[in-house]
């Protein structure tokens, strides 16, 4: 069964001969859940299914000098996001998916047939099928949920700071009760 979900153990890496779990791209920024629902809404409707990244900024942010940004969200959830081999163009895995034969200018799908007579210059206005709305929809609740994960996962790794807080505070009080009977005595 495929899971879109890894364990903590799926996510230990090394570091300099230590086993050190790595930090969820969900949590790597306040803002991390946003920019990824803003691609999958942006990216799940254009017409076309792949772009420059820096059109795919311009486009979700209205800002393309924010490359290196975007480029790091789609590398860091390829859950939901592919960057070609080239590494200049990005599209939405789940659009991959829809066949290649969707019209931009007539935003209409073209039959197999009218496929086939197209030339190279037509060739370059047919896309993939745009995502419906629940589709959309399905990615989005998928990355909230990714995201509520990662956080719940990150609290269960801080158990401990509440045991070492009261160990502290016994260790404190412990001490002055040991200082305070040595200087009265």
């Amino acid at each position: 069964m495929f899971t879109l979900v890894s364990t903590i153990e799926d996510q230990i890496d090394t570091y300099q001969g230590a086993l050190v779990p790595m930090r969820s791209p969900y949590t790597a920024s306040s803002d991390r859940l946003a920019d990824v629902i803003a691609a999958i809404q942006a990216m799940g409707t254009y017409r076309f299914y792949k772009l420059s990244i820096d059109k795919w900024s311009d486009r979700i942010r209205a800002d393309s000098s924010q490359v290196e940004h975007w480029r790091r969200v789609f590398e860091e959830h390829p859950e939901f996001f592919r960057i070609d081999a080239s590494g200049q163009k990005a599209s939405l895995v789940l659009r991959r998916q829809q066949p290649k034969r969707f019209d931009v200018d007539s935003m209409s799908l073209i039959t197999k047939a009218e496929f086939s007579r197209l030339t190279t210059e037509e060739l370059a206005r047919v896309s993939r099928s745009p995502l419906s709305s629940e589709e959309i929809s399905t990615l989005i609740h998928t990355a909230i949920s990714l995201h509520a994960r990662a956080l719940e996962q990150e609290r269960n790794q801080r158990w401990w700071l509440p045991v070492l807080t009261a160990i502290i505070s016994v260790a404190g009080v412990l001490l002055s009760v040991l200082v305070g009977s040595w200087i009265s005595a």
